[in-house]
């Protein structure tokens, strides 16, 4: 079974200038051992959550793209025939 545990704003905009609340479920048991331990600003730990995890699927997805863009230039010289030049002309 599940509870309505309780509501939290999570900010959208850099610099908290616009909020939205969410409403979550957690189960029942959830809740009361978070209860256990009313000095928590659950709120700040939810809200934590959600950033770290956005930063993560950030990365990954920034990621894949430059693994894409990587894939798709093609270098006209080799490289190393490149920074032999360049070398070269020192």
């Amino acid at each position: 079974m599940f509870v309505k545990v309780f509501i939290l704003s999570v900010h959208i905009l850099s610099g908290g200038l616009m909020s939205v609340k969410l409403t979550i479920r957690v189960p029942k048991k959830l809740k009361e051992r978070m209860d256990r331990f009313n000095h928590i600003n659950w709120s700040e730990v939810i809200r934590k959550a959600i950033e770290d995890r956005l930063r993560e699927e950030e990365v990954r997805w920034a990621l894949r793209v430059m693994d894409e863009l990587s894939r798709k230039a093609k270098p006209e010289r080799p490289l190393t025939k490149v920074i032999r030049e360049f070398r070269d002309r020192r």
